[in-house]
């Protein structure tokens, strides 16, 4: 008897690895940004870094009004040859470039003015990333239209995008060590403001540019009409799908997850004593972000979202105090807090993933119960829940460290241990307290299983009707 094929096939490699690409790309021009521009302000123009990331996270505030319009621009359109969503992921690469290299042109102002100029870069540029971030997240859901086949992609995807994640702190310090010194006159051992320029500028180009093969080598699969919603359609289209209400949920409890990454460059700094070790936090992290992502399509078939989800959560709420007290404890014993950080890192690819595939779950889920199709009101809020929370665990994880003491160290050779202690406990147990919380929703989450299953069958039924009647049609004509 012959082996029951188990999904349809719709996506080359090259479509895989030009999507995948494409998210590498753009999550090294993001972390780059969310990683260094705070040290970037703070080290070379004197900002106070606890102002900053109050900056950030208000500009983030105030750029999110921007994601529904997006949202919204998005269910307008009709498609045509070059898609629904590829099109806006275009227009964003410019306005990404310019303004990524702008936000680390040193300025010659301070105080106030400095503050006022760092918002609107910061305002603009958070635009910009929403142009592009929502589109190339919900061109997942229309990619393929077999849920096994979008899971793999997505885990593969969500790899790539984890790695981009972490490419800025590969790259930053071989720049670093290639251009000539220039410590600006002050902080010994920290970089230079043409370091953090030039890094910019190889980031946004080479970063960018990664994206931008979505465009040109991805196809939108999933068929979709032209929603013209109003704002007050837009919120009904959110209340009535109760799958993306919970996912929602769990991010904003989730918060201060997204503050570790923000801060690797000061828990570089007072554990090494030099932000240019960054890489062997970040790798180190990373390594088992990417085993987490290989490791998920297969909890998720044994299991299914919920409960890795909140398995995993659970998990990283355990490891991020075991990390914490057993480094703390070794008095920072190398081989403990590696080994740590890597058991750490292993719950970040589930969840990573499973938002992605849950939203994409619902974007199904409300076409089924009403036969509107919303990846652009899905993912806008998506990309509002990440925005805002990436920007409430970055200020959340500045201002703890600036009141730890990180802003009084005047030789990063010479750290004192509480401010150790504070920025290590910020990196790493501070996290694991919201990452608990963030299961708490997906108690009442219940798109798996057999319903999952029943909506994917009767949605493949209804397309494969409208397509026949349609096509019945066009012979009639």
């Amino acid at each position: 008897m012959a082996k029951e094929k188990t999904y349809t096939k719709h996506m080359s490699l090259k479509e895989i690895l030009s999507y995948s690409i494409g998210l590498f790309g753009f999550q090294a021009v993001i972390f780059y940004i969310n990683s260094y521009a705070a040290e970037f302000y703070s080290r070379t123009m004197g900002a106070n870094i606890a102002i900053v990331g109050v900056i950030l996270l208000v500009a983030k505030v105030v750029s999110a009004v921007f994601d529904p319009v997006v949202g919204n621009m998005i269910e307008k359109q009709t498609g045509g040859k070059h898609g629904k969503l590829k099109p806006f992921i275009f227009w964003s690469i410019p306005f990404l470039i310019v303004l990524t290299i702008l936000c680390f042109v040193k300025l010659p102002v301070s105080g106030v003015p400095m503050y006022i100029i760092i918002f609107v870069l910061f305002t603009l540029w958070s635009m910009a990333m929403t142009l592009g971030d929502v589109p190339s997240q919900g061109i997942a859901a229309v990619l393929t239209p077999d849920i096994t086949e979008r899971t793999n992609v997505l885990s593969i995807a969500n790899t790539f995008k984890s790695i981009g994640q972490a490419a800025p702190y590969v790259v930053v310090p071989v720049i670093a060590w290639i251009i000539p010194g220039g410590l600006d006159g002050f902080n010994p051992g920290y970089m230079s403001s043409a370091e953090y320029l030039v890094s910019a500028i190889f980031i946004a180009v080479v970063g960018c540019a990664m994206l931008s093969m979505i465009c040109f080598f991805n196809k939108e699969r999933v068929p979709y009409q032209a929603e013209k919603m109003t704002f007050k359609e837009m919120f009904g289209a959110l209340k009535g799908n109760k799958p993306l209400v919970l996912v929602l949920v769990s991010y904003f409890l989730g918060f201060a997850r997204q503050g570790a990454m923000a801060i690797q460059v000061q828990a570089s700094t007072v554990i090494f004593g030099t932000p240019s070790k960054i890489i062997i936090l970040g790798i180190t992290t990373a390594a088992g972000t990417m085993i987490s992502m290989a490791m998920t399509p297969l909890l998720i078939k044994k299991f299914d979202e919920k409960k890795v989800f909140i398995g995993m959560s659970v998990y990283g709420f355990v490891i991020s105090f075991v990390s914490y007290f057993a480094t703390v404890a070794s008095n920072y014993n190398m081989i403990v807090m590696l080994a740590t950080l890597f058991l750490l890192g292993l719950q970040f690819g589930a969840v990573n993933i499973m938002p992605m595939i849950m939203v994409a779950d619902s974007v199904d889920y409300y076409e089924w119960k009403t036969g509107r199709r919303t990846e652009g009101v899905a993912y806008a809020v998506l990309s509002f829940a990440i925005k805002v929370t990436l920007a409430m665990g970055t200020a959340l994880a500045l201002i703890l460290v600036g009141a730890f003491g990180y802003e009084s160290i005047a030789d990063a050779s010479s750290i004192e241990p509480a401010i150790k202690n504070g920025v290590f406990f910020t990196y790493t147990a501070v996290p694991g307290i919201t990452s608990l919380l963030a299961a708490i929703p997906i108690f009442f989450y219940d798109l798996v299983g057999g319903k999952k299953k029943q909506i994917t069958a009767e949605l493949a039924e209804r397309r494969n009707q409208t397509g026949a009647a349609c096509a019945e049609a066009e012979s009639q004509a």
